[in-house]
């Protein structure tokens, strides 16, 4: 049986920012086996200086990234399309378990297959110490993110 995660290329804005909410609700679960469905088997990452080759290599940095990155909230915004790529930029905050909260800003470019599942993902991301009175992310994480929450560009990040 094949998998397939619609939407599929090639892409039209419509679908590009479908699949780019598709991507932020997943992350947002925090749950590793689960975002790591939406990637090819032999999905190939580069996420800051580490490089990963498939599903079980994802499912280990994405547990080892969320044992770490408490009350983690992500967004992300479409940038561009063509064919069957898509890049975004992203941001999200999250607390150490010292307290001490960050926002990591980012920018990742996404290849897909036929199915619509991703076979690269090259993320670039830089850290910033926050205070909590300079967060922006507030939902509740036991949800996605709200319809009527502001993306990136509203919040003026």
């Amino acid at each position: 049986m094949v998998e397939s995660r619609p939407p599929v290329p090639p892409f039209s804005r419509e679908t590009a920012v479908l699949k780019v909410r598709a991507a932020e609700d997943g992350w947002n679960t925090c749950d590793p086996g689960r975002v790591a469905l939406a990637y090819t088997v032999d999905s190939r990452w580069r996420n800051r200086s580490e490089f990963l080759h498939g599903r079980a290599a994802i499912i280990g940095f994405l547990t080892r990234k969320w044992a770490r990155e408490l009350e983690y909230r992500l967004v992300k915004e479409l940038w561009a399309f063509t064919g069957n790529r898509i890049a975004v930029r992203f941001a999200y905050e999250c607390r150490d378990e010292s307290g001490r909260w960050f926002r990591s800003y980012g920018n990742e470019n996404w290849e897909f297959d036929e199915h619509g599942l991703m076979r690269a993902r090259h993320a670039s991301i830089n850290d910033l110490p926050i205070s909590e009175a300079e967060r922006k992310f507030h939902w509740d994480r036991s949800r996605p993110r709200p319809a009527d929450h502001p993306g990136l560009s509203g919040l003026g990040l």
